[in-house]
């Protein structure tokens, strides 16, 4: 991609209108474009980032035996009816609207009643659910809350991109070891997005559901939550369930436990039946005797995951994005002196080299801006890496190479680039 293509643009202020460093930076890089509060459209390379961490989501869940699907955002108030949750006394967060016949519908903010409903087409025997292997399925799909608190820019939105995984389980003993399984995937989704460094799995009230959950927590001074942080084992405890008795199920010592604010990033939990008996879910044994299906969920906003990354590895000059989800593994600079088009020529071979191998590329060959704009605007958009051809890179022999987080770069040949930059491509 050329920047003199892409139609959006940096801008120098922050935008009036946000407290949040996550919205205020991406706002600014020309990243995501704010239609109202708790609300967002995302721009070229706010899109690329967000379908870099679908992938690796995507991986992870297919690595577990996960089964894709899309539904509908549409959803029919008597499945809610039937578990309880159409009422807005039992879910303060609904959307909901009407067709032209008057009848109502909402608006997606989970999908437990109409995936067990779909299910309840095709599992019936124990044959349609096999002991040696757990049911998965999941999907990518915009979630409406009508949250009252819409203040943190991509955290916490009204509409908002989730990937909601349901597991359904014949016996108690499988549901454990998938469960089990389930934690090891989100650690290495968090580690593969660049925060596995501060995110902890934290020990969290399970609600309605069951008596606890597994909330996954990263690191932030902006976090809303307060957990209380093992740093030996990587385990945390949430506020609401902090007490003797967690603490010591845990086998933890209350005076190693450092207290952390935290944005949680992703939860596990277990549903029993809660959904499996009010809509009919079951199977029949080899004994003819009839069973409740058992249920586990498995979300991760990834919306609010890519907030959190800027709200936690950015620095004062802007956005430091991760190898694995950066839109463009390069941003290549030209510095052009006067009228010296043999930079310029110079710029434009290494691009059309950059792309022939595979390597994702921003270039800035914009005109009429000087150095120091165009080294803000790389440190704003946060590329890992940042190339620049110059008058003195010519004159030295190479190209300028300078990794985001560092202060200073190198004069690096045009083939030694290749060689470094290949692997990663």
């Amino acid at each position: 991609m050329k920047q003199s293509q892409l139609f959006t643009k940096t801008k120098k202020e922050s935008p009036a209108d946000e407290v949040s460093k996550n919205a205020e930076l991406l706002i600014r890089g020309g990243f995501i474009h704010k239609e109202m509060a708790g609300v967002y459209d995302y721009l070229p390379m706010g899109l690329m980032v967000l379908k870099k961490i679908e992938n690796i989501v995507r991986q992870e869940m297919n690595a577990i035996g996960g089964q894709e699907i899309s539904m509908t955002t549409l959803q029919n108030p008597e499945l809610f009816k039937k578990t309880g949750r159409w009422s807005d006394d039992a879910v303060d967060c609904w959307f909901k609207t009407k067709l032209k016949n008057d009848s109502e519908l909402g608006l997606g903010f989970s999908h437990e009643e109409p995936l067990v409903n779909i299910l309840s087409s095709f599992i019936s025997s124990y044959k349609d659910l096999p002991l040696s292997s757990s049911l998965a399925i999941y999907q990518f799909q915009t979630k409406f809350r009508n949250e009252l608190r819409a203040k943190s820019g991509i955290l916490r939105g009204r509409e908002f991109l989730m990937k909601d995984m349901y597991s359904f389980h014949a016996t108690q003993k499988d549901f454990d070891s998938f469960y089990e399984k389930m934690q090891d995937v989100y650690k290495n989704i968090y580690k593969r997005v660049g925060i596995g460094h501060i995110t902890y799995m934290a020990f969290a009230s399970g609600g309605i559901f069951s008596k606890y959950s597994h909330e996954f927590q990263t690191i932030a001074p902006t976090g809303e939550d307060t957990i209380y942080v093992d740093e030996n084992s990587g385990i945390a405890i949430n506020n609401e369930v902090y007490n003797e008795e967690v603490i010591n199920s845990l086998g933890l010592k209350k005076e190693k436990l450092v207290e952390q604010r935290a944005i949680e990033v992703g939860n596990i939990f277990e549903l029993k039946d809660r959904f499996s008996k009010a809509l009919d879910l079951s199977y029949t044994d080899e004994n003819g005797k009839k069973h409740n299906v058992l249920m586990g969920c498995y979300g991760i906003g990834l919306s609010r995951l890519m907030g959190t990354v800027v709200e936690v590895l950015s620095d004062d000059l802007g956005i430091v994005w991760p190898e694995s989800i950066a839109p463009f593994q390069v941003h290549l600079l030209v510095l052009q002196s006067g009228d010296d088009e043999n930079i310029l020529k110079e710029a434009n071979k290494l691009y059309e080299n950059l792309i022939k191998n595979n390597i994702e590329v921003l270039f800035d060959d914009r005109q009429g801006l000087s150095a120091g704009e165009k080294f803000a605007d790389a440190d704003l958009l946060g590329m890992p890496i940042r190339l620049v051809v110059s008058q003195r890179s010519i004159k030295d022999g190479g190209i300028e190479f300078k990794k985001r987080n560092e202060e200073k770069g190198k004069i690096i040949s045009a083939h030694d680039l290749l060689v470094l930059l290949k692997p990663s491509a």
